[in-house]
């Protein structure tokens, strides 16, 4: 009979460079690259059916009220030109109306963007992909990075461009009432930036809520209410409390980082700045917290 024997030397080199006892090229890490977890969130995030039809419906709802808004605007000049009326109420509007038209309709992309940004979290947990996920990333911070940063950059670049889009197609229509509006001026560019951000900032609150709550439908609504509905809710009953905590509601920070002059009774700039950066950095430091500790 023969015998079997071992290579001496590869037992001791495994045994040596391996004590773990696994096969030599296993990985022993904690988990994949940023970089690798940020690619396969892209390939993730680009290739949802239900995510190209959020981001493209931006892209129409955006154009299509900043087209709308144009009209609007030229009709209440036209308006003003015959009815006193209505000029003294074009009068208290107070700047250039023109100004304002292609970010019309950033409170419909917030609420799209900021879906979406509850839907790319919560749909982990609601299909069960959290599992497959995290066992790749399971530091699962990383993870949670690169979805904020795919969501957050996404909704940033999307608006800019949506935003633009819109005053393209509304300079004719403002044109044709004798309206100007300079795409390229300082304030112009400060809207579009400022209102892109703002939701970014939406989308990545959106996010927070989406990972804290698990839920879609819990999610979304939750949303809502804290941009719309809440607003409302707070103008509507009385009290200096409510007054003053209107203020520093997130939808209510973008006015005043807009405006060309302080308006009386509202945040500075810098301050409805740092209101809004609190609005995401606590709910998201929150949420990786949470989703650290927390059973997926």
């Amino acid at each position: 009979m023969s015998s079997t024997t071992l290579d001496p030397s590869r037992h001791g080199a495994h045994a040596a460079g391996d004590p773990a006892g696994k096969l030599p090229g296993t990985s022993t890490g904690p988990g994949p690259s940023f970089l690798r977890v940020l690619n396969s969130e892209i390939i993730k995030f680009r290739t949802l059916l239900s995510t190209l039809i959020l981001l493209g419906c931006t892209v129409l709802v955006v154009v299509g009220f900043g087209a709308l808004s144009a009209w609007g605007t030229g009709q209440f000049s036209e308006a003003a030109a015959t009815d006193p009326q209505a000029a003294a109420a074009f009068a208290a509007q107070g700047g250039d109306l023109a100004v304002g038209v292609p970010t019309s309709g950033i409170a419909f992309a917030q609420l799209i963007l900021g879906s979406l940004g509850v839907l790319l979290m919560s749909s982990e947990f609601t299909t069960g992909m959290a599992r497959s996920t995290f066992a790749a990333v399971p530091k699962r911070i990383p993870a949670f990075a690169a979805k904020l940063l795919v969501v957050m950059l996404t909704a940033f670049v999307l608006t800019a461009a949506s935003v633009f889009l819109a005053g393209l197609v509304s300079l004719p229509i403002l044109d044709n009432y004798g309206l100007k509006l300079d795409l390229a001026s300082s304030q112009s560019v400060k809207m579009l930036l400022v209102n892109s951000v703002y939701v970014a900032a939406v989308a990545a609150i959106g996010m927070a809520l989406g990972s804290l709550i698990r839920n879609s439908a819990g999610g979304i609504m939750s949303l809502v209410g804290l941009f719309f509905v809440a607003p409302i809710a707070f103008q509507l009953i009385p009290g200096d409390f409510f007054v003053q905590a209107r203020k520093y509601l997130p939808g209510n920070t973008v006015d005043p980082m807009t405006a060309v002059q302080h308006v009386p009774d509202t945040l500075e700039a810098w301050q409805a700045a740092l209101v809004l950066g609190a609005w995401v950095v606590i709910p998201v430091v929150l949420a990786a917290v949470l989703l650290k500790k927390r059973d997926v």
